[in-house]
């Protein structure tokens, strides 16, 4: 199975219930939504963020666009806690970024477990409202079906935060 195992390990250690579902080759989100047949607002997805210079994993609903202010905010929030440099710039990494930095899963499949590479997992709140969410497990063809209960518990230091926007129709 194209899903790494080391994401599948660290959700099980976890001890939380998931589901892997199989599906057509897919490359967003929407088009997730489409073949599974289910609303975009359940389905989680994951962008990488540029945030200065460090990187961050953000899942926020498929039915949302990112508001870069709003995690701006957010990471803010966490590093002044930290005593840590405040950020001034975000952006959204590039592709060759991904493939060189992000082991085991495929660009545009990037499962929201920022911890699977030391990088720190942000979740937008309204994804969260949901009683099961569909997250990207890795690969163009596997994602999981998870509560947003267990996604929170299989990665450790998570932040929740309103950190997207209604998309422009």
């Amino acid at each position: 199975m194209p899903i790494p195992k080391r994401l599948i390990k660290l959700i099980d250690s976890a001890k939380v219930k998931y589901e892997i579902i199989q599906h057509r080759t897919v490359y967003t989100a929407f088009d997730k939504a489409k073949t599974l047949k289910v609303p975009e607002k359940i389905i989680g997805k994951t962008l990488v963020a540029k945030m200065d210079r460090m990187f961050a994993i953000v899942l926020i609903p498929a039915n949302k666009n990112l508001d870069k202010g709003k995690l701006k905010k957010a990471a803010n929030a966490k590093l002044k806690k930290e005593g840590k440099k405040l950020i001034k710039k975000i952006s959204l990494a590039t592709e060759n970024w991904m493939k060189k930095n992000l082991k085991g899963a495929k660009a545009g499949a990037v499962p929201p477990f920022g911890c699977l590479w030391k990088l720190p997992t942000f979740v937008d709140k309204n994804l969260t409202k949901n009683p099961k969410i569909i997250v990207s497990a890795g690969d163009y063809n596997y994602s999981f079906r998870i509560s947003p209960a267990a996604l929170k518990k299989s990665v450790p230091d998570i932040i929740m935060a309103t950190l997207s926007r209604a998309r422009k129709k």
